[in-house]
């Protein structure tokens, strides 16, 4: 019997963070190996568990795997959470690739430059309500279902309600002018496997704090 997958990374959301809450979606166990220090990320570079001398690497089936989209891609394959057909996979790598797009900006939000901050907070709002936000809202729209493809759950209504999470976090109004979304965010919350894992205690990872962001410049030796 395979053992529980393991999860290489630093005590935070960062690029792991969508792996943990599509893991617990299909209500996998998984063990986190924390990178703590710079020597830790050294070991596995030097070890050469890191293909690409990059993490997040996820231990699943005789794998090290790499590449957050190739780790998801496999956990979502595995756990048939990827479409039944190569047109539904089509439209979920479609969403996915969106939502990274504007999850990828929150994430980095805490890296950016204090000068730069208010700025960026303010293009990620406008982008959420005017790009983002209204072309989910709209695919649900089209077609009554209660998932985005295929009328059942795949990783993208997983990675969607993640990113509303994030959202509400930031400015909990921008999720006012959308209804089918927060429906969407309702029934993923309530699946017996995300009420585990949204409950206090559990792997989800907050916020990045101020001591947080030091110890991960520190771990990948960022000045």
């Amino acid at each position: 019997m395979a053992g529980k997958p393991k999860l290489h990374y630093f005590n935070g959301r960062g690029l792991m963070e969508s792996t943990r809450w599509l893991l617990a979606a299909a209500g996998v166990e998984f063990e986190e190996q924390f990178i703590k220090t710079p020597e830790d990320l050294d070991k596995l570079r030097n070890d050469g568990s890191l293909m690409f001398q990059q993490v997040p690497m996820v231990e699943i089936d005789g794998m090290k795997l790499v590449q957050s989209r190739a780790i998801l891609n496999y956990i979502a394959s595995k756990y048939n959470l990827y479409g039944r057909d190569l047109k539904e996979r089509a439209l979920i790598d479609m969403y996915a690739e969106g939502i990274a797009d504007l999850g990828e900006m929150i994430i980095r939000l805490p890296l950016c430059p204090p000068d730069q901050k208010d700025a960026n907070i303010t293009r990620i709002k406008e982008k959420t309500a005017n790009r983002y936000l209204p072309a989910f809202e709209k695919v649900l729209k089209s077609h009554g279902q209660d998932y985005l493809v295929g009328n059942r759950l795949s990783r993208v209504d997983i990675h969607l309600v993640e990113l509303l999470y994030y959202v509400e976090e930031h400015d909990p109004s921008l999720l006012a002018n959308f209804p089918l979304l927060k429906a969407l965010k309702t029934r993923i919350s309530n699946l017996p496997t995300m009420k585990k894992f949204l409950q206090p205690g559990s792997a989800r990872k907050p916020p990045l704090d101020e001591k947080g962001l030091e110890q991960v410049k520190k771990i990948f030796r960022v000045p």
